[in-house]
């Protein structure tokens, strides 16, 4: 199949040749597949993306959801793509067989879900909330509300939404104002609103599962008092049928710049539209212990991170493919050194300014497909590596790279989308071409499951002290284990240049915080948080570099040279940001508000 949504072939290097995915199977949980299986789920996974996603990745961009008052309309291609998924099996595979599952490792998983992605990132978005809701719920609901719940989920019949931000609260969490009274029959009910909720109303699946944050009436204020309640839109029977509607309702849709598709919704509860017997409030089930919401939903939100920035890879990916697609047919304008008007034109990848655009979107997107198959593989061994030391540091270094993960694919992959219009020239801008959309679609993902600065404030604030920096001994532990295996080869200098960024990081890292002033510490957090990311991505380049050994195909030559360029290009820029935060610049805690 044509190249043209994501690569294939980079696909089975990095799974193959750079993680070895094969030493999966020799682990119990994965002992009924192998590589015959890997390869045939990924091509299941490209042709049911190209021929039920993709097929209306315009359409359903130009013909949104639209709400009449009381229905929510949406495409009919989208609800035959998605009943195409679930045939699959891919809703349930990463799960266990005994909720339906074949215990696909993540990391393939991972890699078959970029296909949909790619494809169509808002169609997409429907089973990518399903399977983390369900995910939460196997995690944390009581055996009676997982029996419940995630079965019609992990079949494709009900689909799950996630529930946390409201109209005046935005990333605020510890402000929800969402209620939640408890009632005599150990139910609760729920009142309030949720805004920017992805497929909150639809018809396309039988059942809706609402996870929603809110605050039990007298429980304490601030995080520490929210819960996690399931709020269905129909009510489930004892023998599994749907019953009466329960006090959910569409307030109005949000009409979005990207990810189009899926309708986004602020909704209401219990506003009295349809009352659940006759009383106020919308009914709701209490997932674990009161006051754990937000531990319970950062399950899900966690995944989410992880699935936003793949996304994001998977859209900066097909855009790089398509101007890669373009610069190769588009003919205009000749060798700087050309003389003569009468030669025939050049393709337009023969000038230096496209190729650079070219190579540096190659060395975002590829690097960012290595970035979230190695965090999906961290999943794989904090579940099952053979020792509790070997999930414990996967389950650190997860912890560390996850707003990474998140945050810097958000960025540099939409940068990706950002050249590829560039490439395209005037064309780039019009909607007869992929790229404006794929770029609006990506410019979404910066905000999805928290700003950059949440990110970078989660990075520096939290997480590289966390377990006591040890997840940070841990990363540096597999930078200069690379660096090391780069001594004596071509790749020695830049290897030279990794290590003394990362030493920057470290030490920067304890200057930052040698102060005991967290808000000083946090205030340049977001150049921070650019470079521990760049300095990642140099570290997974050089790795990957190093996996191509001596083979010359071009595919090997081009992984090389994107190597080179990231880490001789993009890898100085992490000193002078490093140097904004090293001095604790106070630009913006001493900027005058009304100087704006």
């Amino acid at each position: 199949m044509a190249e043209d949504l994501l690569s294939r072939r980079d696909l089975d290097f990095l799974l193959n040749e750079w993680l070895n995915v094969a030493k999966l199977t020799e682990r119990p949980r994965y002992a009924d597949h192998g590589a015959e299986t890997f390869a045939s789920i990924l091509d299941v996974s490209e042709q049911v993306a190209r021929r039920h996603f993709a097929t209306h990745f315009k359409t359903g961009d130009a013909r949104e959801p639209s709400f009449d008052g009381t229905t929510v309309t949406i495409i009919p291609e989208v609800g035959e793509a998605l009943e195409a998924f679930a045939a699959t099996g891919l809703v349930s595979a990463a799960f266990d067989e005994e909720q339906g599952g074949i215990q696909l490792p993540h990391v393939i998983h991972r890699a078959c879900f970029m296909w949909f992605q790619a494809a169509n990132i808002a169609t997409a978005s429907f089973p990518m909330l399903t399977m983390a809701n369900a995910g939460l719920l196997l995690a944390h609901a009581s055996e009676e509300q997982v029996a419940t719940y995630v079965p019609p989920m992990l079949e494709g019949r009900w689909s799950g939404t996630m529930c946390l931000s409201e109209p005046e609260v935005g990333s605020s969490l510890a402000d929800v104002a969402t209620r939640a009274e408890l009632q005599d029959d150990g139910t609760y009910r729920i009142v309030g609103s949720k805004m920017w909720i992805s497929g909150g109303e639809h018809e396309v699946t039988e059942n809706i599962v609402h996870l929603v944050l809110a605050r039990v009436v007298g429980d304490a204020p601030g995080v520490k008092g929210l819960s996690l309640f399931i709020v269905p839109k129909h009510l489930p029977q004892v023998d599994g049928t749907l019953g009466e509607r329960n006090d959910v309702s569409l307030s109005g849709l949000n009409h979005k710049m990207g990810y189009r598709g899926i309708p986004n919704t602020l909704l209401a509860f219990g506003d009295g539209t349809h009352p659940v017997d006759g009383a106020p409030g919308a009914r709701g089930f209490l997932i674990g212990g009161r006051g754990a919401g937000l531990t319970y939903m950062f399950h899900m939100m966690n995944e989410a991170r992880i699935g936003v920035g793949s996304g994001a890879v998977a859209l900066g990916y097909r855009g790089y493919l398509t101007a890669l697609d373009y610069a190769r047919e588009r003919r205009q304008g000749r060798p700087t050194a050309g003389k003569d008007p009468a030669a025939p034109p050049v393709p337009i990848i023969e000038h230096a300014d496209v190729r650079r655009m070219l190579l540096a979107s190659k060395s975002y997107v590829e690097g960012g497909l290595a970035l979230a198959l190695y965090c999906a593989s961290l999943v794989d061994e904090q579940e099952t590596a053979p020792n509790e030391d070997e999930r414990i540091r996967a389950s650190r270094l997860l912890d560390l790279l996850t707003p990474i993960v998140k945050a810097w694919t958000s960025q540099w992959c939409l940068k990706a989308n950002d050249h590829a219009i560039q490439v395209l020239g005037g064309a780039g801008y019009t909607r007869d071409h992929d790229v404006e959309q794929l770029y609006r679609d990506n410019r979404l993902n910066p905000i999805h499951e928290g700003t950059d600065g949440i990110q970078s404030i989660d990075l520096l604030g939290r997480k590289v002290r966390l377990y006591d920096g040890e997840s940070m001994r841990l990363l540096a532990d597999e930078i200069r284990s690379t660096v090391r295996r780069a001594e004596g080869t071509l790749w020695a200098d830049r290897a030279a240049a990794l290590a003394i960024a990362w030493e920057r990081i470290e030490e920067v890292t304890v200057q930052v915080w040698s102060q005991r002033d967290p808000e000083l510490a946090l205030a340049n957090s977001w150049r921070y948080l650019e470079a521990f990311g760049h300095t990642v991505l140099a570290w997974l380049w050089l790795d990957v570099a190093l996996a191509t050994g001596a083979q010359d195909e071009p595919y090997h030559r081009g992984k090389r040279a994107a190597a080179a360029y990231f880490l001789d290009h993009e890898l100085p820029h992490v000193h002078p940001a490093l140097d904004v935060v090293a001095r604790l610049d106070r630009t913006m805690l001493d900027l005058d508000p009304t100087t704006l």
